[in-house]
């Protein structure tokens, strides 16, 4: 073999071996990104705009790809015990955690009381109602007129069932009882006052506070009803569902979630 040939085999060895490292340099953040593990967290609708941040911040520091799905906490409860593929569950309220509880779908030892919340009394922003005192004497038919009052359905959905409690404790459910618009969840309990399509809502302080559209004219007293409690737990046992949970009781979450109006346990 001549030297020429020697040299010229030797310089395509090089080149060879040059594309062949681009190529592996190319593919390794393809590797890192195939790497990303899924979660699936089910979460209470009045947690939507506090979780999604939430998740994306988890998401810079984890290899993890967060799918959420906000609903009822009853219609995410029934979904989990059908065997949606949930790993984090997270309720508005203990009813329905202790529903999946009795099952045997969540998994034990994980489960934590994780925030608070109040309900409030909203009207839209243009509405002459304001400052309302939210007691016994509180005329509710009177303020709806020929309106109705906007809330999540009282059969299952959690504010919903709150609100109930707290008007049946102040004597005004029997006033109104035949005059609620019932929500599928309290998200959409906000949007029919926001529309105008209902004079006064019944909501979470949380959900009040991420709208332009409408105003807290009055504050249920706390001890109007059961104390409001979010509980969240794990369904799927798995390293990443661990770590997430965890970071829900982070102090980074934590911020998150004050800033939203929710109190943090």
């Amino acid at each position: 073999m001549s030297k020429s040939t020697k040299s010229y085999n030797i310089k395509d060895c090089l080149t060879i071996l040059y594309f062949m490292f681009l190529f592996v340099a190319g593919l390794a953040p393809l590797s890192a990104a195939a790497e990303k593990q899924d979660l699936t967290v089910y979460a209470a609708a009045s947690t939507t705009n506090a979780m999604t941040d939430i998740a994306k911040m988890f998401e810079k520091k984890h290899p993890v790809k967060i799918k959420l799905s906000f609903a009822s906490s009853s219609t995410l409860a029934k979904q989990i015990e059908n065997g949606a593929p949930a790993d984090v569950y997270l309720s508005a309220n203990p009813k329905w955690m202790n529903y999946l509880d009795e099952r045997g779908v969540t998994q034990k030892g994980t489960r934590v009381d994780l925030l608070g919340n109040r309900i409030v009394l909203i009207a839209p922003e243009s509405s002459a109602t304001d400052n309302v005192a939210v007691d016994s004497g509180l005329d509710l038919p009177a303020l709806l007129g020929d309106g109705r009052l906007s809330m999540g359905d009282p059969d299952h959905v959690p504010a919903g069932m709150y609100g109930k409690k707290a008007m049946e404790n102040l004597g005004l459910w029997e006033g109104v009882q035949n005059k609620i618009a019932r929500s599928k969840d309290v998200r959409a309990a906000l949007v029919l006052v926001e529309r105008g399509e209902a004079p006064l809502g019944q909501v979470y302080a949380t959900d009040a506070a991420i709208s332009k559209k409408v105003k807290v004219v009055g504050v249920f007293p706390e001890s109007s009803h059961p104390p409001i409690v979010y509980p969240a737990a794990l369904v799927q046992d798995s390293a990443p569902a661990r770590e997430f949970l965890k970071y829900l009781r982070s102090p980074e979450a934590a911020k998150i979630f004050a800033e939203y109006g929710f109190a943090v346990r």
